[in-house]
C-alpha cells in the first residue's frame, strides 16, 4: 500500500430520486478530484436511497440497475478516482440486493452484495453469498455494509485475504450524531486493531421522505484502532483523510502490534458452525 488520500462522504439521499442523488455525487466527486483524492466512499444505498418499501418502484424509464452502474463508472473514469457507491441491485432473475459497486479510472473493479442483512432487511432483500476484496493501484481493500460491521469474522476474513483497508458505508438511522459516533467507536476500533488495518466508515445524513432520520457520522481509524479523523453533525460533509502507509508497515512488522500471524485456526471450528 502507498500513502492515499481518501474521502468518506456523509450524503443526503432521497428514496427513488436517482437523478438528484447522482447529481450530488458528481459535484462531490468533482470537488474531491481537485485535491487529488484517490478513493471516495459514499454511504450504503446512496444512489437509490435507503428503503424497505416498494423497492420494485425504485427505478423508472430513465434509470435501472445497468444505467446506475454506467453513471458511476463514467464518474470514476472522468475524475480518475476509485468510487465506492451503493445502490439497490436487481439481478436478471429479479432478486434485489443491497450492493456497493467499486469503479475506478479504468472501469468497473467489482461489486459487493451485502451478506449479513438486518432482521428488517431480510424480509425485503436477498443476501449476497461472497466476502470479497478489491485491488487498485497497489492497494487492497474490503467493503462491508452497515450491520455487517457487527460480525468480526467478516473483517478477519478480509484481512486474511489481504485487505489493507476496510470501507464500511452505512445507512444507519436513529440517534444523534454524537450518539451514533459513540456507538461506532465501541466496535469499529476493534475491527481495525485486531486485524491490523485501516477502517473507514460513513453514514447517510438527514431526514428522508421514507421517514428515516440519519445522523451524519464518519470516522477513519488506524491499524492500531486509533481515531485519525472523525465527523459527527447533522449536515452533509466530506471527511478527507490521508492514510499513511508507514502506519500499516509499523503495525504489521511489529511482534506486539500484529496478531493475525499467531492465529490457531485449528481451534476455531465452532466459529464456522
Amino acid at each position: 500500500m502507498k500513502d492515499l488520500k481518501i474521502a468518506a462522504v456523509c450524503m443526503h439521499s432521497e428514496t427513488g430520486e436517482i437523478k438528484n442523488n447522482l447529481a450530488k455525487m458528481r459535484s462531490i466527486v468533482s470537488e474531491a478530484s481537485k485535491i487529488g483524492t484517490d478513493i471516495i466512499c459514499f454511504p450504503e444505498l446512496c444512489v437509490t436511497g435507503y428503503t424497505l418499501k416498494n423497492i420494485d418502484k425504485i427505478y423508472n424509464a430513465l434509470f435501472n440497475t445497468k444505467s446506475v452502474i454506467e453513471h458511476v463508472e463514467q464518474m470514476a473514469q472522468k475524475n480518475r478516482m476509485v468510487i465506492i457507491a451503493g445502490f439497490i441491485e436487481f439481478s436478471f432473475e429479479g432478486e434485489a440486493f443491497i450492493t456497493q459497486m467499486v469503479a475506478g479510472p479504468d472501469g468497473i473493479i467489482g461489486f459487493y452484495r451485502k451478506t449479513h442483512l438486518s432482521p428488517a432487511e431480510q424480509k425485503v432483500y436477498k443476501p449476497g453469498g461472497d466476502i470479497k476484496i478489491f485491488s487498485y493501484g497497489g492497494t487492497t481493500f474490503g467493503v462491508q455494509l452497515c450491520y455487517e460491521a457487527h460480525f468480526p469474522e467478516i473483517s478477519t476474513t478480509q484481512a486474511l485475504m489481504g485487505a489493507d483497508i476496510i470501507f464500511i458505508p452505512h445507512a444507519s438511522p436513529r440517534g444523534t450524531p454524537p450518539q451514533k459516533l459513540r456507538s461506532w467507536l465501541r466496535h469499529l476500533p476493534g475491527r481495525a486493531f485486531d486485524n491490523g488495518l485501516f477502517v473507514v466508515a460513513c453514514n447517510l445524513v438527514g431526514k428522508t421522505n421514507d421517514s428515516y432520520s440519519f445522523p451524519g457520522v464518519a470516522v477513519v481509524l488506524s491499524p492500531q484502532g486509533n481515531v485519525i479523523s472523525q465527523y459527527a453533525d447533522d449536515e452533509k460533509a466530506v471527511l478527507y483523510t490521508e492514510l499513511k502507509a508507514d502506519l500499516l508497515f509499523d503495525c504489521r512488522t511489529s511482534r506486539k502490534k500484529y496478531f493475525l500471524l499467531n492465529r490457531r485456526p485449528e481451534l476455531y471450528g465452532m466459529v464456522s458452525k
